[in-house]
């Protein structure tokens, strides 16, 4: 079903934090999002979510980008299937990508439009986002149900966070290590207190090197977890990678910082990670991610898409583990951020550590970006 678009607009906000989000290489003092707009000449939008969480200015970036760069791209261009506009940003903008250095920012500009024109595709369509992505809805029932887990436990306060998120539905939890030896297993002993046995993921956001990788991960086996993401930096080369999973009894999971198809299809020749994780808003949109999705599937790998940032990404997130399917989890930061909770819809609703898609079109929502007015700086 084809649609000419109209118009692409994008909109930057920031919530100050109280308490910020601790990384091992960072801190975030506010919650930012970059919300997209697409209408096609039929007055039909969707919606999408480009990533800006680093650095601080990020936000306003991706969004002149959108506006200055990528929308007279876009405008007047005909659709017939809701990927073509990805193909076509993505080449168009690729001599600019290397004469700046801006690889990142535009592909997740380029992300974030591409997720709002599958959400305006699937309403035009009258079908749910994951229907078209190809799921199916569980036997004698209705909508798509998947499962999710607990992110961004910090390593301060870890056990009443756990605990807090045990109580609002989840059953399955991932805590933030790489900030010391000593205090990595105190946090991970605090929340094994508080969820028994249920599944529990590490992620060490890249912060050791690979000597301190085959040093520290052997002695996260005791924990019994599901995963240790990013032990080193992603960009180091596999052979790097193949010595930290030698000395780990966890497995290794990663992909919210590799970036095109092809680098994806390394990673799985490689045979390093378990577990694999595009952000959609970040880089590929549903497009990308969706390809990327299903080859991992077909690897034999599991499939869990990463994503911290707002409710609309979030929620395309979710609809995109609904339409590939396999056994992974959607992840769901669990810090304050209204950002998130007033845009994600149902999946702000955990239940026996799970969430349920409507058969809505789209993306199921309408966000309503008034909602929004007060954090909005651009």
């Amino acid at each position: 079903m084809s649609a000419t678009i109209r118009s692409v607009e994008a909109f930057a906000f920031r919530v100050p934090l109280a308490t910020p989000v601790e990384t091992s290489f960072g801190r975030m003092t506010d919650r930012p999002a970059v919300f997209v707009r697409v209408e096609d000449e039929d007055a039909i939008a969707g919606f999408g979510e480009a990533w800006c969480n680093f650095p601080s200015v990020g936000a306003e970036h991706r969004v002149r980008l959108i506006r200055d760069i990528l929308a007279p791209l876009a405008i007047g261009r005909r659709i017939d299937e809701p990927g073509s506009l990805f193909d076509h940003l993505t080449a168009k903008t690729a001599v600019l990508a290397v004469q700046s250095g801006e690889h990142g920012p535009l592909a997740q500009a380029i992300a974030g439009i591409d997720t709002a024109v599958w959400d305006l595709h699937a309403r035009r369509a009258g079908l749910p986002l994951w229907r078209m992505l190809g799921g199916t809805p569980a036997a004698g029932g209705e909508g798509a149900a998947i499962p999710v887990y607990a992110s961004g436990i910090n390593p301060t306060g870890s056990g009443e966070m756990a605990a807090r998120a045990l109580k609002a539905g989840h059953r399955a939890f991932k805590l933030k290590v790489g900030f010391g030896a000593d205090r990595d297993r105190a946090n991970l002993h605090e929340i094994r207190r508080e969820i028994g046995d249920l599944p529990l993921a590490v992620d060490a956001n890249q912060a050791w090197n690979p000597a301190e990788a085959t040093e520290a991960a052997p002695r996260l086996a005791e924990f019994g977890l599901a995963w240790l993401e990013e032990p080193i930096r992603a960009d180091h080369p596999w052979d790097a990678w193949r010595s930290v999973k030698a000395a780990s009894p966890v497995p290794l999971a990663g992909g919210e910082n590799i970036a095109g198809e092809a680098a994806f299809a390394a990673a799985f020749e490689a045979g390093i990670l378990a577990v694999i994780q595009p952000d959609l808003a970040k880089w590929g949109g549903l497009t990308a991610s969706s390809r990327v999705a299903r080859a991992a599937l077909a690897a034999g790998r599991r499939f869990c898409p990463h994503y911290l940032g707002g409710g609309i990404g979030l929620l395309a997130s979710a609809h995109l583990l609904a339409g590939i399917g396999g056994d992974g989890l959607l992840e769901i930061d669990v810090n304050p951020n209204p950002l998130r909770d007033l845009a994600c819809g149902p999946v702000a609703a955990v239940s026996e550590g799970r969430v349920t898609l409507g058969d809505e079109p789209g993306l199921g929502i309408v966000p309503d970006l008034d909602a929004f007015a007060t954090w909005r700086t651009l």
